[in-house]
């Protein structure tokens, strides 16, 4: 595959792995933990097997390991280390390095190898909250320093919805405890909804109604909802849209047509703190991010 990326600077170990460029050299030089190779024009370059290296020898260093004992393993032995003391002590950081191996390999196999492991130590809800959270975020710091490409984007974001759409399946049947319904969308041509789907799961196992609408919803379909009599609350996200300078219009949009009604409206992202000091005729509630909606559930 093309859009397989097996050629890494040493700026993208550094945004991968988190350790700076100036101490990644430093263990090349001085342990000789890295070998780079040359292109014919003398630029060195990292291949796949030194990222998975250096992954590995971060996670055993960030876990009492000095570097100059690392130096000393052979790579299968810090290969075994880095397997044993995740799997021992269910280390995140570990996971976290495979997720994102799978994803530059796009490799499914191990993806899902790496999260049936984390299953065996956490609930789903753990998995998500400790992991993939702090991995999609990590992903998001990637898209600003050009690291990665789209498709890796896409690849891990569809297997990290296939698990949470498995999750929710597993709770449609249960009995919902409030006669209010919840109902998720996103703002037009906003398509990033793991937040707001992974929001549908906790929702469901609340126990309350939810009905998900997802990406890229006109406010103008949300009229069925809104002439209904019984309670709705909307909940949206915004990452991308509505732009900056369009975001106070988006509410007041909602606000007009929610306001003397017994609807509500729940948004979260970083978005709302454009909005923060706007004053709504209707019930609006904004938080930061989907971890402090969630404390508030």
């Amino acid at each position: 595959m093309n859009n397989i990326k097996s050629v890494f600077t040493i700026k993208d170990l550094e945004n991968i792995s988190g350790i700076k460029a100036h101490t990644i050299r430093i263990w090349e030089k001085r342990y000789n933990l890295l070998i780079p190779e040359r292109t014919d024009t003398n630029i060195r370059y990292y291949s796949s097997d030194n990222l998975q290296k250096l992954l590995n020898v971060v996670l055993l260093n960030n876990n009492n390991f000095k570097i100059s004992k690392i130096a000393l393993m052979s790579n299968d032995t810090i290969k075994l280390k880095a397997r044993e003391l995740a799997f021992n002590k269910a280390v995140n950081d570990e996971a976290l390095n495979s997720l994102k191996m799978s994803m530059f390999q796009f490799d499914k196999v191990l993806f899902n190898n790496t999260y049936n492991v984390l299953l065996h130590k956490k609930t789903f809800r753990e998995v998500f909250k400790e992991v993939f959270m702090p991995f999609l975020n990590h992903i998001g710091l990637l898209w600003q320093t050009d690291t990665l490409l789209p498709s890796h984007e896409h690849f891990i974001s569809n297997l990290i919805t296939q698990k949470i759409q498995i999750n929710i399946e597993k709770l449609e049947y249960a009995a919902t405890k409030s006669d209010i319904t919840y109902v998720l969308f996103l703002p037009e041509n906003e398509v990033h909804d793991l937040g707001l789907m992974y929001l549908n799961y906790e929702l469901a196992l609340r126990g309350f109604s939810t009905i998900y609408l997802g990406q890229s919803l006109p406010i103008d379909n949300l009229s069925y909802f809104i002439k209904n009599k019984s309670e709705v609350r909307f909940v949206t996200s915004l990452t991308v849209k509505p732009f900056d300078d369009k975001v106070v219009s988006y509410f007041k949009s909602i606000d007009e047509k929610i306001a003397n009604t017994n609807h509500s409206l729940i948004a979260f992202g970083k978005k709302t703190v454009l909005v923060e000091n706007q004053k709504f005729n209707s019930d609006i509630t904004f938080y930061l991010s989907l971890k402090d909606l969630l404390n508030s559930l």
